[in-house]
């Protein structure tokens, strides 16, 4: 071929990439499902990341991969990736703390991937564990400091940022977790983006575990509390906390979907739609693929 036809194919080439935007190029996002656990209906862990992917994997830039129960077999899972979601139960059982994988998902936010968690996800163990979470989204769900209420937020306003784009008011009932460990030494950017008042009756316990109530949760009566949370690490990594997610049927919900799914589009460094990231979920699919657990209580 001459060098002339060369430049054409080239610039055609250009002109096709730049009809996507800046972020043609696919981004691949790893979901982490984790094992089974509660009642049926609950912590549906593979059931809401195969939601999650389907609804991802219609866009044409992005290739979502769920692996479930647990952790990935193989680190090889890792390789590419430009943001992970690990949704599954934490505290000392958190898939992230066994083993080696700390320094594995270390490497990952110091290579600037995005990592998001959801709902028991953020939980670890204060020290070292508390402290990685801190480093990766910004905080975690500390026990007893931290309080885990069956509530309905009133999320009423949202402030300017990415991942709230499209994001209409709404309520629904959830085990939303607040009043997180934070980290508070000016290290990376913080945004609190779900934001409602708990009543003095959510406040008062009890709540899932441990029944409380907690003096600290009582007397910040009156103050608005973060449910869901943005952070931008000091290399540009970004991060999100996102507490919901105990109850499955909550994905049917739009507006409660939007925000991680605008979660995840936007640690993964790709552009979040003006009006957000549009996805439709039916009731048939809310059945799809749930964990045998038995009949729904």
């Amino acid at each position: 071929m001459h060098n002339a036809g060369k430049k054409v194919l080239l610039i055609i080439a250009l002109i096709i990439g730049s009809l996507g935007g800046g972020d043609a190029a696919n981004k691949k996002i790893l979901l982490i499902a984790g094992k089974p656990s509660h009642g049926p209906g609950d912590h549906e862990f593979r059931a809401g990341s195969l939601l999650l992917q389907k609804c991802l994997n219609k866009a044409k830039n992005i290739q979502a991969e769920v692996h479930d129960f647990g952790w990935p077999k193989s680190d090889s899972a890792f390789d590419g990736i430009d943001a992970v979601l690990i949704y599954a139960d934490g505290g000392g059982g958190h898939p992230a703390i066994q083993k080696s994988r700390a320094k594995l998902i270390d490497s990952l936010a110091n290579k600037g991937v995005g990592i998001g968690c959801a709902h028991y996800g953020v939980e670890v163990p204060k020290g070292d564990p508390g402290q990685h979470l801190q480093n990766w989204i910004g905080g975690y769900y500390e026990h007893a400091f931290s309080v885990n209420p069956m509530w309905a937020p009133d999320f009423k306003k949202f402030p300017d940022h990415p991942i709230t784009q499209g994001i209409k008011p709404f309520k629904i009932v959830d085990e939303w977790y607040f009043n997180m460990r934070f980290r508070n030494d000016g290290v990376g950017k913080i945004t609190p983006l779900l934001v409602a008042t708990p009543s003095d009756k959510v406040r008062n316990g009890p709540y899932v575990w441990p029944k409380g109530p907690y003096k600290h949760i009582q007397t910040n009566k009156g103050r608005a509390e973060t449910m869901m949370w943005s952070y931008v690490r000091k290399n540009g990594g970004r991060g999100f906390g996102f507490t919901g997610g105990h109850k499955h049927l909550n994905w049917g919900n739009d507006n409660f979907r939007k925000a991680v799914l605008n979660g995840l589009i936007w640690i993964a460094k790709a552009k979040v739609p003006k009006n957000g990231f549009e996805s439709t979920v039916t009731a048939e699919e809310l059945e799809q693929n749930l964990d045998p657990k038995g009949k729904r209580k």
